[in-house]
């Protein structure tokens, strides 16, 4: 079988057997998102092979964070000590990216609805964030990120925008069921990974800048780099974290 030759390719079968379940069980975990791949407008992978891809390059993110905890449940989530609310620092203007969370109500459903239907390209066509918390490392990278981006793009374009960040099991299993290729085990249920918007972009000739800076940042060795289409999926490097705490206590702290 071509796809067997390929995992027992070395580069791929030492970050299987590196990952929490080892190759076999990581091999049987693909086959099964295989036999219940169903490509629609919501999945990030538009057909089997860009499934395989996204699920290989995923388990990156896993292999580096085998020992971490997941958070199970939306409560966890909620009130982890281990996490910072990005509203509470928006609002004191420390952020250097934007995003916008998820109507908790169908009145505002209804006004995001009729918001796109005026102005369709004013933001990302994205369903927004559930849990509006981060890692104060991931808030460090983004801040990062979003200052670099600023600088290396003309003064109108739109800052950094972020689409997903942590998630807990129990969502990504209700995002599962909607239809999205939300991949188990995850980054975004370790906290350690986010999604970025690359397409919006576009309209502002700023995509490839973008892209060239997070490229960049995986050659360096920071971050795991996805390429999921509209937006692209970053996992947070082991070696990146003492870092980031540091610029992230030393910005917050100023």
């Amino acid at each position: 079988m071509l796809l067997d030759e390929r995992l027992r390719e070395p580069a791929i079968a030492d970050v299987l057997d590196a990952t929490s379940q080892g190759f076999i069980g990581a091999r049987e975990t693909l086959l099964l998102e295989m036999a219940r791949y169903q490509p629609n407008p919501r999945s990030s992978a538009q057909d089997l092979t860009a499934l395989v891809r996204i699920y290989l390059l995923s388990r990156v993110d896993v292999m580096w964070w085998r020992e971490a905890p997941t958070f199970l449940t939306d409560t966890q989530v909620n009130t982890s000590s281990d996490l910072v609310d990005l509203e509470w620092l928006r609002r004191r203007d420390l952020l250097r990216f934007r995003y916008q969370e998820q109507p908790a109500s169908r009145v505002g459903r209804a006004v995001r609805a009729v918001r796109r239907r005026l102005l369709p390209d004013a933001t990302p066509r994205t369903a927004g964030l559930k849990f509006r918390q981060a890692r104060r490392e991931i808030v460090a990278l983004l801040n990062d990120i979003g200052r670099e981006f600023a600088l290396a793009t003309p003064p109108a374009t739109p800052p950094l925008w972020v689409t997903s960040l942590v998630r807990s099991a129990e969502h990504q299993y209700h995002l599962r069921r909607l239809g999205y290729s939300a991949l188990v085990p995850s980054g975004h249920c370790l906290g350690y990974a986010v999604d970025v918007e690359l397409a919006w972009f576009e309209r502002f000739g700023a995509r490839d800048t973008l892209a060239d800076l997070l490229l960049a940042r995986q050659e360096a060795g920071e971050l795991n780099v996805i390429d999921e289409g509209q937006a692209w999926h970053l996992c947070l490097a082991p070696a990146a974290l003492p870092r980031l705490r540091r610029a992230y206590e030393a910005e917050m702290g100023a």
